[in-house]
């Protein structure tokens, strides 16, 4: 198999079982070998580009590109806030686009860690969440056009924090009560600049108005119940929540990955839409072979096998020790670090 590298996968690689074992678009490296031999996979089962690496380069890191397109999101809602209007050449020509792109990289887990929030959490917020939206409306299996909606949508969903006073947004500690019905109101605010602003759809203003609308009518603003709630909207919720509790925040640190993978399948039941946490989720956790990962204890092992009866507690490999954290259920993922 030695042969094979240096070249790029067209399509992803399953094992047996049906599991991703490597995604499409990567160059093939030692470790991707081993991994395939490690999973039996006869050499006939792979289809490669005839493009050489080094005509194709390797997939760049997309923290680069997080950083640049959130430097531009950045200065897009101080325009926004300054002027109250959307800069739609800007946005259409160069965020978008970028936001689509970055959501392109192979390595999902890399690009968890590149949307993370970690320091100006409002702007990093808002790309994150479009790049997170625009995933999930791929593996939904999206037409181009109406991937270019979702993601101009979900990278808005919150523009109407511009109308919000800056200390209150920014603020370190918890939110008082009153202090939380300001926020509150960013829905509508969000609502009303997008509907009024040519070239946006309406979706895209329906999306502002109920990313945190839930299923059971207990969301806000309008305490809307499922059949009420755009799809869109309902797709830009599961990214919100996803990418807030995977990131630090002015008032609390970044939750580890199985607790967020927890309370987001907890989400099943009642305020997030089943399906989309399903697709979110399942497409997560078939592509976890082979990822590096920092258990709780923080050793940093490999997943080997993903378990079908209890797919948060894989088998990981430590060195030469086999950890099964179905069966010791006081370990568990606390980050992935991918390939």
């Amino acid at each position: 198999m030695r042969n094979y590298l240096g070249k790029t996968l067209k399509k992803e690689v399953v094992n047996a079982f049906g599991v991703t074992v490597l995604p499409a678009n990567i160059v093939l490296e030692e470790e991707h070998l081993v991994l395939l031999e490690k999973h039996k996979i006869e050499n006939v089962s792979i289809i490669f580009d005839v493009v050489e690496a080094e005509k194709t380069g390797k997939p760049s890191s997309p923290h680069s590109a997080v950083t640049q397109v959130t430097s531009r999101a950045k200065e897009m809602y101080d325009s926004i806030r300054e002027t109250g209007k959307i800069p739609m050449d800007e946005l259409q020509n160069n965020i978008i686009p970028s936001v689509k792109s970055v959501a392109s990289h192979p390595n999902i887990f890399e690009l968890f860690e590149a949307v993370k929030a970690q320091g100006d959490y409002t702007y990093q917020h808002n790309i994150g969440v479009g790049v997170l939206a625009t995933m999930i409306g791929k593996w939904l299996n999206f037409k181009e056009d109406e991937l270019t909606a979702l993601t101009l949508a979900a990278t808005l969903h919150d523009v109407g924090k511009v109308k919000i006073p800056p200390e209150i947004i920014n603020k370190p500690g918890k939110l008082t009560e009153a202090e939380f019905e300001v926020v509150k109101k960013h829905t509508i605010y969000g609502y009303e600049i997008l509907k009024k602003t040519e070239g946006i759809s309406y979706r895209a203003a329906l999306v502002a108005l109920q990313h945190h609308e839930r299923e059971d009518g207990k969301g806000y603003p309008l305490g809307l119940t499922s059949d009420k709630i755009d799809s869109f909207s309902k797709i830009v919720a599961v990214a919100d929540i996803f990418h807030a509790m995977s990131s630090d925040r002015p008032y609390h640190k970044a939750l580890p990955f199985y607790e967020v993978v927890r309370q987001l399948r907890e989400g099943y039941f009642g305020q997030l839409d089943p399906h989309i946490v399903s697709v979110f989720l399942e497409n997560i956790t078939t592509k976890m072979i082979g990822q590096k990962v920092v258990l709780t204890d923080d050793r940093v092992g490999e997943i080997v096998y993903i378990n079908p009866h209890d797919e948060e507690a894989p088998l990981v490999r430590i060195g030469e020790e086999f950890v099964d954290l179905s069966a010791d259920r006081q370990l568990q993922i606390k980050q992935i670090i991918g390939l």
